[in-house]
């Protein structure tokens, strides 16, 4: 995980009770475990995003723990209403150990 995540919020400044759609994508290889290195002729290493989670302040909205059928650059879309402004939060965890976070701010009007 290297490069920052892209991260869209249909409307950063909703009205109370607004439905807002987020979409996040992430660079990722996602790599299964099954493939061969054609170089060495070994299985290439597991390598997936275990664990997504969005959290408006410390509040939860979506966690996701995808499996090793997902495509590389994993695309996450999810809806929530607004009913308050604060830090979106976005935490990916993958097979290496590595976190990568963002976040976006909301401010319901």
């Amino acid at each position: 995980m290297i490069k920052p995540p892209r991260i869209w919020i249909s409307n950063a400044t909703p009205k109370k009770g607004e439905l807002l759609r987020v979409r996040a994508q992430m660079e990722h290889v996602m790599e299964s475990g099954l493939r061969t290195d054609p170089a060495t002729g070994k299985l290439r290493p597991r390598n997936i995003i275990q664990r997504f989670e969005a959290l408006l302040d410390k509040q939860p909205l979506f966690a996701w723990t995808p499996g090793i059928s997902i495509a590389q650059n994993p695309y996450i879309e999810f809806t929530f209403l607004a009913r308050s402004s604060g830090e979106l939060h976005f935490v990916w965890h993958d097979d290496a150990g590595q976190t990568l976070r963002a976040q976006k701010t909301v401010t319901v009007g």
